[in-house]
């Protein structure tokens, strides 16, 4: 089940040229000396589960204690001591990160109360299309809280993920990793690095994985490949090229129904709709190239992605429940998108003194063309009529395989999209002296979307100029202690998260808007232990509902607020201690009535009040450690009808790590060590994801 792909353009712009050629008068303006281009992507340095400084916050190389907003990373070193796989792993230990169940077929983080499917991105350029993203080409994850549209752009309403790849750096070596573990899961990944030369860099990173499930009758396969070479020339100038593949089939799986205001009383491997009748698959290929350049303190750097995205589904899914708890009501759809992105961003950083105050500037532009086609069909009954969408079946007996025709229903969408983007935007870093930093900055979109309706070839285009300040300012009364005010905001066009959501009726309103005011404090207690603590206000406006006065027009409300805390705590406690974790209180309703399962004053769903998370790892000797985890989540609401409730809950991991040999290490992690039963996420009222019970994997790492 595909849709034929159809090869994006980037429409050329004389804003790159504008740029270069500004790069090279920059050098006159400051008087820096020069260095390697290895120094200028040093992004701080890193310790165990811990890391000083990230360049996709500001775009420039800032330590984490000078950035005016809160920012989780999930470490390498963390990923392989949790045995990571997915992003779904990576935030499970990041406070106030979310991820809800995606029909089961994609990942769908909610940050700060905000859910979306779009808020992800790679070396900080935007991948949104709905899949399921795995670790194995990955260094590390960071979750960057609050709408920062300066330096992401569009959507990003409660904060965006990002992750940073493992790139050819110069460096020799070999790692292979396999691990066995519960319900048959095998899983094996492989990272070489070589010098051809030199001047010339080669690293591979490869996976694959089979597993089946606790859940029964699902099943998931996947691979990838992701080679990377970097090409340097002289002491200035790199090169990095890079192509992903990467493809998955596995079965979708949407959980279990609600009864009486909470998850149905079933054992946790029970499959409501049919497994068999639900597959997905997922394969994208993806390249990229990388130009570096140093020229005294000005820094260009340039990034060209393309990437062909090819993802389908189909799922027999449960809905609600009758009165008596008998039977549940069956529904099935198919859904197949095809997507090309064609991104480029040339930014460029240079730094300029005038006595005391140093200022690091930068100027960048952002090209972009998404091509998307979409389809979906409605699962028919054929056996009980031709028309027939709804198969009720017996609570006791609910996996099921029944014969199902998929064809359009009327209210399908069938639509091939354009959307395009240019923007601009200036920043500037300003050290106004040892204890003051102000983060000042404006963005510049203009996004445009054609939607075309295939059914019956109606268009609808329209065109948005959008403009996103942000402002910070940083105040350390020394060095290794910084408190912080921010504000910032992001927008999100009609076209919504996926581009499909234009419609006559709403084409003609302004964009979503996120507007976030911040404070926080930052404390490096320890070289190799930082503490933070942020506080927001985070508030969603524009949002479209229907008129009291006349229920065929729509109009603009307030809709949303959420505010709360995060807390962080990760480094090293003492020697032989490395510890990840935090805390996070978060508070959020609807402020304005937008529907009948949208009243003002109800909570916003899937967003737990309280939330605790603690990784310990503990060296006992020199070849022997131990971990130890604590996951804490209070009550929460599966939808914004408040009406079904996920029971809080408090989970135990647990590893050991075995060094057998400098080239040999083993480490057995067990999640869910009590094997207690509870609700990971939901996706709605009736669509609710049973936890697993205990699992436990076994990993052994050769390295050469």
């Amino acid at each position: 089940m595909t849709l034929g792909l159809r090869r994006a353009q980037l429409v050329t712009s004389t804003g790159a040229a504008s740029l270069m050629a500004l790069f090279w008068i920059m050098p006159s303006l400051a008087h820096a000396e020069e260095f390697e281009i290895a120094e200028v992507v040093v992004t701080g340095t890193v310790q165990p589960y811990l890391q000083h400084g990230i360049v996709s916050a500001t775009k420039t190389a800032t330590a984490l204690i000078d950035t005016p907003q809160a920012v989780q990373v999930v470490t390498r070193d963390q990923i392989e001591d949790q045995a990571m796989q997915g992003v779904s792993d990576a935030v499970r230990y990041m406070p106030g990160v979310g991820m809800a169940q995606g029909e089961g077929h994609r990942n769908a983080p909610i940050m700060r109360g905000v859910s979306s499917t779009a808020n992800f991105f790679v070396d900080g350029l935007r991948d949104d299309v709905e899949y399921f993203r795995d670790l194995y080409n990955i260094e590390r994850v960071e979750a960057l809280s609050g709408p920062n549209a300066l330096i992401f752009g569009r959507g990003g309403g409660g904060g965006v993920l990002n992750r940073v790849t493992r790139q050819a750096d110069g460096t020799v070596g070999a790692e292979l990793t396999v691990s066995g573990g519960s319900w048959n899961q095998s899983r094996a990944t492989a990272d070489l690095k070589s010098a051809i030369s030199p001047n010339i860099a080669l690293r591979v990173t490869g996976l694959a994985e089979t597993a089946d499930s606790f859940r029964d009758g699902v099943t998931s396969e996947r691979s990838g490949i992701n080679p990377t070479l970097q090409a340097k020339w002289g002491a200035h100038a790199t090169l990095r090229l890079s192509y992903e593949h990467f493809t998955y089939a596995m079965v979708t799986d949407r959980g279990i129904p609600s009864l009486s205001g909470r998850p149905i009383d079933t054992a946790p491997s029970t499959f409501f709709g049919g497994p068999s009748l639900s597959p997905t698959d997922m394969t994208l290929n993806v390249g990229e190239v990388v130009f570096d350049h140093q020229r005294g303190s000005a820094h260009l750097h340039s990034t060209t992605r393309f990437g062909a995205y090819d993802k389908a589904y189909q799922n027999l899914y449960p809905g609600a429940v009758s009165a008596n708890g008998s039977s549940v009501a069956l529904s099935a759809y198919a859904n197949a998108t095809a997507r090309e992105n064609l991104l480029h961003q040339t930014d460029l950083t240079w730094t300029m003194e005038n006595g005391r105050t140093r200022h690091d500037l930068l100027a960048g532009i952002e090209l972009g063309r998404q091509v998307t086609d979409n389809r979906r069909t409605t699962g028919f009954f054929s056996d009980l009529g031709p028309n027939v969408t709804t198969l009720n079946v017996p609570v006791s007996r609910p996996t099921v395989a029944p014969v199902l025709t998929f064809r359009p229903s009327s209210s399908d969408a069938d639509n091939h999209g354009v959307a395009q983007t240019a923007a601009v935007y200036v920043q500037d870093q300003v050290h106004l002296n040892a204890r003051w930093i102000a983060v000042l900055g404006l963005r510049h979109d203009q996004f445009q979307m054609r939607l075309r309706n295939n059914s019956n070839g109606s268009i609808i285009a329209t065109e948005d100029r959008l403009w996103s300040p942000r402002a910070g300012l940083i105040y350390k009364p020394q060095p290794n202690l910084s408190l912080y005010a921010s504000y910032s905001q992001s927008y999100l066009p009609r076209a919504g998260d996926q581009l499909a959501g234009l419609t006559l009726a709403n084409s003609a309103l302004e964009p979503e808007a996120f507007r976030n005011q911040e404070v926080g404090i930052k404390w490096d207690l320890k070289p190799n232990l930082a503490l933070t603590l942020a506080t927001y206000r985070l508030d969603r406006t524009n949002v479209a509902v229907a008129s009291p006065v006349d229920p065929t027009q729509l109009i603009l409300v307030d809709g949303q607020s959420s505010s709360g805390l995060e807390l962080g705590l990760n480094g090293t406690l003492r020697p032989g201690w490395t510890v990840a974790g935090g805390y996070a209180y978060q508070d959020g309703e609807i402020t304005q009535t937008q529907s009948a399962t949208a009243k003002a004053g109800a909570r916003l769903a899937q967003l737990p009040k309280h939330s605790l998370s603690l990784w310990n790892r503990v060296e006992v000797t020199s070849r022997l450690g131990l971990g130890l985890g604590l996951l804490h989540r209070s009550a929460q609401f599966t939808s914004t009808d408040n009406s079904v409730t996920l029971p809080g809950y408090s989970r135990v991991d647990g590893a050991v790590y075995w060094r057998v040999s400098p080239h040999l290490k083993a480490q057995l992690n067990i999640e869910n060590l009590l094997d207690i039963g509870y609700f990971a996420s939901a996706h709605n009222n009736n669509n609710i994801t049973p936890a697993s019970p205990r699992a436990v994997k076994l990993t052994l790492s050769a390295a050469l």
